[in-house]
C-alpha cells in the first residue's frame, strides 16, 4: 500500500446522501406529489447538464479536502471496475461515472451531481456478497441516471426559488457538516415537508426497479437488494442506532417485499463468488477498522477453523496483518505462496511490493511490477505501486515519466500528484514540486493555497519566461475556479 502524508486533516464525521437530503428536505406543491417528470425535459430546465457536471466537480473537490476519502489503489480500482460493469448496462447515462469510498463504518452509499457516487468501506464489510454490493451500486447509478437531484429541483422551482437556493446551499453545508446541513434544507411547513417525503418514496421506488434491472442485467443475482434489505432490517431490529443507510433511504416493509417481487421476473441462476469482493473485505478489515493484533487472531482463527469463503482471501488479510506488526517474513511467507498461484492478482502484487519495500529488496519491487506494467499499461495499481519504488530507489526521471503519462488519462488522481510531487522533492526540483503541490490543493478545492504554492513556483522560475507565463495563467485559472466556488 502507497502511504503518502496527508494534504488536509480530514474533518467531515459521516457523509449523508446529497440526494436524500436534497429531497427530505424541500418542498413540493401537493398536487405535484405523484408527478414523474420526462427525464431530461423538466429536469433540464431547472439545471443543464453542463451545470449538474461543474457542481458535481466542486462537490467532489470540497470532498476531497473535507471528508476521509480513502486514496487507495486497489480498492478504488475494484469499486470502479465494480461500478462501471453497472453503468454499462444503464440507460441516459450522460457523463463518465467516478465510483470512490470514504473510510468509515458506516453502512451507507450516496450519489450526486455529474456522475458522482460514494461508497461507505462499512458497507463493503457489511455486505455478504458482491451480488448485495452491487444492489446498492445500482440503486445509486439509477439515482444519477434518472437525474433525481435535479428533477427535484425543477419541482421545487414551480413552487418557491428562494427555497430552492436554500436546497442548492443545504447540500454544500451538508457535505462539510451533515448536522447543520440537514438542519438548513429541513426548514418549512408540515405540508411541505410531508410533500417532499412522498416525492423522495416515489423517486426511491423508481430507483429500485431500475437497478435491480441493471444489477440483472449485469450478472448479478437480482435478489441481492432484497436480500441487503432485509439483512440490515434484521441486524438493527432491536438497536436505537438506525444505520445512515436506511436513514437516507426509507425502507418501509412493502419495499422489501416489491425488491423481491421484481427480483422474481428475471431469470437467475447460481451466481459464483467473487474472490475480488472477499480480498477487498480483508483489506478494509486489516487497513481501516482494526489492530494488527486483533487481525492476526482473526484470520488465524478463520483459517484454522476453515470459516471462510476463499481461503486466499483469509491468507491475505492475514499477510496485511503481519505487515501492519512488522512481520515481514511471514508475510512475505504467504503473498508469495498466493502469487505463485495467482501471479497478476493485484491485490498480491500490492503487498509484494509493500514487503519488498519495507526489507530493502526495491529493486525486486521494480522487476515484477515492471513486467507486469507491459501486459497492463496505465493500471492504477501498478502505476502507482511502480511510479512509488522507483522514487525510493532514487530513479526519479523514470518515476515521473511514468506519472506524467499516466495523468493524461487521470488527471484528477490525487495520489499521482502527491508521488509526482515526492519525486520533485526527493530530486530538489522545486520549480515543479510547488507546481505539482499546487493542483494537489487544486484537487481539493484549497485554491487560495494552490496560488501560494504557483507563487513560490514562480519564484524558483528564474529566467523562463514561458514557465513564468504558463504559471500566471494557472494563477489566473484557480482564481477564476475560486469565483466559481463562491457563486456555486
Amino acid at each position: 500500500m502507497i502511504k503518502t502524508s496527508p494534504v488536509y486533516k480530514k474533518a467531515l464525521l459521516s457523509t449523508a446522501l446529497a440526494f436524500g437530503l436534497v429531497t427530505s428536505g424541500v418542498g413540493l406543491a401537493a398536487n405535484q406529489k405523484n408527478a414523474l417528470p420526462e427525464i431530461g425535459v423538466v429536469a433540464s430546465s431547472a439545471i443543464s447538464l453542463d451545470k449538474e457536471i461543474q457542481i458535481g466537480d466542486v462537490l467532489m473537490r470540497q470532498l476531497r479536502g473535507q471528508a476521509p476519502i480513502i486514496n487507495d489503489p486497489l480498492l478504488d480500482e475494484y469499486i470502479q471496475d465494480l461500478g462501471n460493469r453497472l453503468v454499462a448496462q444503464a440507460d441516459n447515462v450522460k457523463f463518465p461515472f467516478e465510483f470512490f469510498l470514504l473510510n468509515s463504518a458506516d453502512i451507507n452509499a450516496f450519489a450526486f451531481f455529474g456522475g458522482h457516487v460514494g461508497v461507505h468501506t462499512g458497507l463493503i464489510y457489511n455486505a455478504r456478497n458482491e451480488s448485495e454490493l452491487a444492489s446498492v451500486l445500482a440503486h445509486e447509478v439509477s439515482h444519477v441516471t434518472q437525474r433525481h437531484i435535479a428533477r427535484s429541483i425543477a419541482a421545487q422551482q414551480k413552487s418557491s426559488p428562494l427555497q430552492l437556493a436554500s436546497a442548492l446551499g443545504g447540500i454544500l453545508l451538508a457535505l462539510a457538516n451533515p448536522e447543520a446541513g440537514i438542519a438548513a434544507i429541513s426548514a418549512g411547513s408540515a405540508a411541505s415537508a410531508q410533500a417532499s417525503i412522498n416525492y423522495t418514496r416515489q423517486n426511491e421506488k423508481e430507483a429500485d426497479s431500475i437497478g435491480i434491472r441493471i444489477l440483472a442485467q449485469a450478472g448479478f443475482d437480482p435478489n441481492g437488494a432484497s436480500d441487503f434489505f432485509g439483512t440490515l432490517v434484521e441486524k438493527y431490529r432491536l438497536k436505537s442506532r438506525t444505520p445512515a443507510f436506511l436513514l437516507t433511504h426509507p425502507l418501509p416493509e412493502s419495499r422489501v417485499a416489491d425488491a423481491r417481487t421484481r427480483a422474481a421476473s428475471y431469470k437467475t441462476g447460481r451466481i459464483a463468488p467473487s474472490l475480488s469482493f472477499h480480498l477487498a473485505k480483508s483489506r478494509i478489515l486489516a487497513r481501516y477498522y482494526a489492530t494488527p493484533e486483533y487481525n492476526i487472531n482473526y484470520f488465524e482463527t478463520s483459517l484454522e477453523r476453515d470459516s471462510y469463503t476463499f481461503k486466499a482471501a483469509a491468507e491475505y488479510g492475514l499477510a496485511l496483518a503481519y505487515l501492519a506488526d512488522k512481520q515481514n517474513e511471514k508475510a512475505g511467507d504467504l503473498i508469495d505462496s498466493l502469487l505463485q498461484k495467482d501471479p497478476r492478482n493485484l491485490f498480491y502484487l500490492d503487498t509484494y511490493t509493500d514487503v519488498a519495500l519495507e526489507t530493502g529488496r526495491v529493486q525486486d519491487a521494480i522487476d515484477k511490477l515492471t513486467a507486469q506494467a507491459v501486459l497492463t499499461p496505465r493500471n492504477r495499481v501498478i502505476t502507482l505501486n511502480l511510479a512509488n519504488a522507483l522514487v525510493k530507489n532514487k530513479e526519479f526521471d523514470q518515476a515521473v515519466r511514468l506519472l506524467k503519462d499516466y495523468l493524461l488519462v487521470e488527471p484528477e488522481n490525487m495520489l499521482a500528484h502527491q508521488i509526482l510531487s515526492d519525486a520533485y522533492a526527493e530530486s530538489q526540483n522545486k520549480l515543479e514540486m510547488h507546481q505539482t503541490k499546487a493542483e494537489v490543493y487544486a484537487l481539493a478545492a484549497s485554491y487560495p493555497r494552490a496560488i501560494d504554492e504557483l507563487h513560490s513556483a514562480y519564484n524558483y522560475a528564474g529566467t523562463q519566461n514561458i514557465e513564468k507565463q504558463r504559471i500566471r495563467a494557472r494563477i489566473e485559472q484557480f482564481r477564476a475556479f475560486q469565483t466559481r466556488l463562491e457563486s456555486l
